[in-house]
């Protein structure tokens, strides 16, 4: 495996102006993304910097752009807030320590080769967190916005919102506006030559720095310039909670592997390539782990920079590495020009992109199209915004996967028939239909079809009583192209049941991975060769020859003039066809037409 992720020099016209594209789109969002971790603007060009060059040096997707993003944000800042409020000497450090612990997880679902099964999840389910992640950025950014303080507590921030609407402040509030009307309105032709978000950043600092000068508006205030230090230095073990610290590391590191992969399923749409989700996740991994150590926030694919990159011609991993440099660049020599910002025009941006964020599709159309989808993603999007994303993923895959088995199961259901007469609803052809009315109802057909779960296992041990009724018990599992360990026992447990009532049991079609199961159930066993056929009509012609040898009609004695066919099967099963067929064939097609005649 190559080294490097994709890394050639075919394209660098198309890459270099991809990469200098997304770094103008990258730029206003790191400073952002920054203020509003309450970690500082220069901790989100930091992540921008140590996230998109190494997950473009090392991930899976060549195209792709990674740095902070608006979900990996909202639960940095919740880590920040709740670390530097229990352990104000230390707190940073740790915060930064989850970050590295949170890269080095996401490297170990890549080397564990998780990456397929990390997007593997209902439509619904990511919906729901998205779309909440998009209200906590809108809820958090109120205040800002408005002209006060922002919190990193949902709750806190919604408690306070009517108070900020009362008393905000004007200058903050009009360029918050002004911030949301550029954004918004900003002509596609001029946002393609220059991205909306950096014309309102540069347009209302100039506006609040010139026009406003008599103010007092929130602004970012001093960045550091030059290279980062080690941010672990201060890390103490003195306060150090090792489950809590896990537990936000692992919401880091899947909540950043779903975003980025997700993010990676777009570029292979637009470019028609296929990135490779371990080694991206790897990537992600490295960067998010060097970020953390160098006091960046951690980071994912964004999928704005990452759409943004390609248009512009980036096609390797060199347009991604060349936006991470241009970064540098900035935070060695631009930090004094950011700190005039005002918090209100951040807060702009970031409504933006909260509000772009929220799957306003689906919102709009999820109960229409099914009610328990609907029941789902509102519950996974309040689980969200009120709990944590943990819970609200494993909540809604949990209720989801249930649902879809209870669907499954249905369909299982519907394919399960016990067929006991050609008249029934039967997939048998008419030769099949004929050689079934000839064993004159002494004969259980019992059909499944499709693959059969643990789900359809209740409805097949609920057939175990109809068997009593039967000489000869067929088992049909030519349409079953697969059976799991649940459903096996069942079927163990009625062959079972019909072998203590010295009934005859045949299984039909019982092939590839079902006879793989059957057979380390040590199923088959139970029924002897010559009953273990591939075709229903085998297994009818043997069963007719099996009531011509030991089934006669005897006279009922509680029911006067009634008579009966008794069948009398030996002891041991493997007996039953230990004639040739050819020694049995006349008086076997003589018999077929007596008994054809009796029923």
């Amino acid at each position: 495996m190559q080294l490097v992720n994709n890394l050639r020099f075919n394209n660098l016209r198309g890459d270099l102006f991809g990469g200098l594209t997304a770094a103008i789109v990258a730029l206003p969002l790191a400073l952002a993304f920054g203020v509003s971790s309450g970690a500082g603007a220069i901790a989100g060009l930091y992540g921008a910097f140590f996230v998109g060059f190494f997950a473009a040096l090392f991930g899976g997707t060549p195209s792709q752009i990674s740095g902070p993003t608006g979900p990996m944000t909202v639960v940095m800042a919740a880590i920040f807030t709740k670390l530097t409020a229990d352990n104000p000497e230390s707190g940073l450090a740790m915060a930064f320590a989850v970050v590295v612990l949170g890269g080095l997880f996401q490297i170990l679902f890549g080397v564990l080769r998780l990456g397929k099964y990390v997007t593997l999840m209902p439509y619904t389910v990511i919906s729901g967190f998205m779309s909440g992640i998009g209200l906590i950025i809108i809820i958090l950014q109120t205040a800002p916005f408005l002209g006060h303080k922002g919190s990193a507590s949902v709750l806190d921030s919604l408690i306070h919102i009517p108070s900020h609407i009362a008393n905000l402040d004007p200058a903050a509030t009009g360029l918050g506006i002004t911030t949301l009307a550029i954004v918004f309105f900003s002509p596609p032709k001029l946002n393609r030559v220059l991205p909306s978000p950096l014309v309102a950043l540069v347009a209302c600092t100039l506006i609040s720095t010139y026009m406003m000068p008599g103010t007092n508006l929130a602004r970012i205030g001093d960045i550091p310039t030059g290279l980062p230090t080690v941010q672990l230095s201060g890390f103490s073990l003195e306060g150090f909670h090792l489950q809590q610290v896990v537990f936000d590391a692992l919401i880091l590191a899947t909540l950043g592997s779903i975003d980025s992969l997700l993010t990676s399923l777009v570029a292979d749409n637009i470019t028609r390539t296929q990135h490779d989700s371990d080694r991206e996740l790897i990537g992600q991994g490295i960067g998010n782990m060097i970020s953390g150590f160098f006091g960046g926030l951690p980071g994912a694919g964004a999928t704005m920079r990452t759409v943004v990159n390609v248009h512009a011609g980036g096609k390797t991993a060199l347009s991604g590495i060349i936006h991470a440099i241009v970064l540098l660049f900035i935070v060695m020599q631009a930090g004094p020009l950011a700190e005039q910002i005002p918090h209100a025009v951040l807060a702009g941006i970031l409504l933006k992109v909260g509000i772009d964020i929220i799957d306003w599709s689906f919102l709009k159309r999820a109960h229409w199209i099914s009610l328990n989808s609907a029941m789902i993603m509102y519950g996974v999007m309040l689980l969200t915004v009120f709990v944590d994303l943990i819970t609200a993923v494993a909540v809604g895959v949990f209720v989801a996967n249930l649902l879809t088995v209870k669907n499954l199961t249905d369909l299982q259901v519907k394919e399960i028939k016990a067929i006991a007469s050609p008249d029934d609803e039967t997939p048998l052809s008419s030769e099949e239909k004929h050689l079934l009315r000839q064993t004159g109802d002494r004969v259980l057909l019992f059909h499944l079809g499709g693959p059969m779960s643990f789900g359809a296992a209740k409805s097949i041990s609920q057939q175990l009583t109809i068997v009593d009724n039967y000489d000869i018990l067929i088992l049909d599992l030519s349409d079953v192209p697969f059976l799991d360990i649940t459903a096996a026992l069942a079927i163990e447990t009625m062959v079972k049941e019909a072998r203590e009532k010295r009934r005859e049991i045949f299984i039909v079609g019982a092939s590839g991975k079902v006879k793989v199961m059957l057979r380390r159930l040590k199923l088959l066993a139970l029924i002897p060769p010559q009953n273990q056929v591939q075709d229903r009509l085998e297994a009818l012609d043997k069963a007719n020859m099996v009531l011509n040898r030991y089934c006669v009609e005897t006279k009922n004695e509680t029911s006067e003039g009634e008579v009966e066919l008794v069948c009398h099967f030996p002891d041991r099963q493997d007996d039953v066809f230990s004639s040739s067929k050819e020694n049995l064939a006349d008086s076997d097609r003589h018999s077929n037409g007596n008994l054809a005649n009796k029923s």
